[in-house]
């Protein structure tokens, strides 16, 4: 990472905020009452938004109903900790003068659950990008892509931290430089897909 970055594209569930385990216990139990035909439910879904999730394996208005209020309790209780390293590298790219954001499949809904517990993510970022400000959500590179046009920063000059397949996809197809973390995917599972993987962003010395 000799490059000199311009600007710091963090995914939220499995990067910024240890969550992905809590996920994945929740989604297992929606896909088994709600597809018990699909084994991995909660493997497959991971990084799409609810709206994704809806469309391409839920598309019965009433069951779309009853999980998203089953899941609207369900991250209300949520525990929101962060990934070991990933405050304290934030915060030291921001004193260097590099911008950061989060950009994550979360919606609006879910972020307010989140801010109730961790306000200061508000201030931790310059800018935190949700579903709602994206045409297409990951794995297409148009939400990294629009983060950086929102700093005027070229794409090239930007870093994405990344932990899902799809988000990992979505950061490659962006031409951005891609930090993967093995929070939620084993190493051999994603490191075609980045420049670098790391445990924790620990690991790292910064960007220069």
């Amino acid at each position: 990472m000799k490059k000199q970055f311009k600007a710091a594209l963090f995914d939220l569930d499995g990067v910024v905020l240890d969550t992905e385990g809590q996920y994945s216990v929740f989604w297992g139990q929606m896909g088994r009452e709600y597809r018990p035909d699909v084994p991995d439910f909660a493997q497959r879904i991971k990084g799409q938004t609810l709206r994704q999730i809806f469309d391409g394996w839920i598309t019965d208005p009433a069951k779309q109903e009853e999980i998203t209020q089953r899941l609207d309790e369900f991250e209300a209780q949520m525990q929101y900790n962060y990934i070991i390293g990933t405050r304290a590298y934030v915060e030291g790219l921001r004193q260097r003068g590099i911008h950061t954001a989060i950009v994550t499949s979360s919606n609006r809904a879910k972020m307010e659950s989140v801010y109730t517990k961790r306000p200061e993510l508000t201030t931790l970022f310059e800018r935190i990008l949700t579903a709602e400000d994206f045409a297409e959500s990951k794995p297409s590179p148009d939400c990294y892509l629009r983060a950086a046009a929102a700093f005027g920063v070229p794409i090239g000059d930007c870093v994405v931290f990344e932990d899902s397949i799809n988000g990992l996809r979505s950061g490659r197809a962006s031409g951005a430089y891609v930090v993967g973390l093995a929070t939620t995917n084993p190493r051999e599972a994603i490191e075609s897909l980045c420049d670098v993987v790391v445990d924790n962003l620990s690991e790292l010395p910064g960007i220069s």
